[in-house]
């Protein structure tokens, strides 16, 4: 997973990924509880498809769900980050850990794959968006910054 820091020093992830003819994939940051997060910044400008589409600020127990298909065979992967740590020269380094995996047609955990549902179709939608350009998944109760 690829962190980055704010201009503020906190650690983030992007919300990334989009489709192509017949593979994709994608990046999706969630809260705990599976709901969306919402981003501290969102790109609006430069190269977009494909790309880094939302920043959200992540803390201990966020959730990440990452999704890649050929042809909508799809491999998906629900991790939860257990420790960040920001080294000596000041960069952040995120540990986290697989809860459930889909691979083959079935999940290895159908507790965490009810539970973060909302979040894992985000991952399949983004994945499959042609040239996606926007975020998927993302909390829009207040006014975020953008480009």
């Amino acid at each position: 997973m690829k962190i980055t820091q704010t201009k503020k020093g906190y650690p983030a992830v992007w919300e990334s990924g989009g489709g192509a003819t017949n593979t994709g994939e994608a990046t999706i940051v969630a809260s705990p509880d599976g709901s969306p997060k919402k981003p501290v910044y969102i790109r609006k400008r430069g190269s977009l498809c494909c790309s880094e589409h939302a920043l959200f600020i992540v803390h201990i127990g966020d959730m990440v769900v990452e999704a890649n298909h050929h042809r909508r065979d799809f491999t998906i992967l629900v991790k939860k980050i257990v420790e960040i740590e920001k080294n000596e020269n000041g960069e952040y380094s995120i540990s986290s850990v697989p809860i459930a995996s889909f691979d083959n047609g079935e999940w290895d955990n159908e507790e965490v794959k009810q539970k973060y549902s909302a979040a894992i179709d985000a991952a399949m939608e983004k994945a499959t968006c042609y040239h996606c350009r926007e975020p998927h998944y993302i909390a829009a109760d207040e006014e975020v910054r953008t480009e």
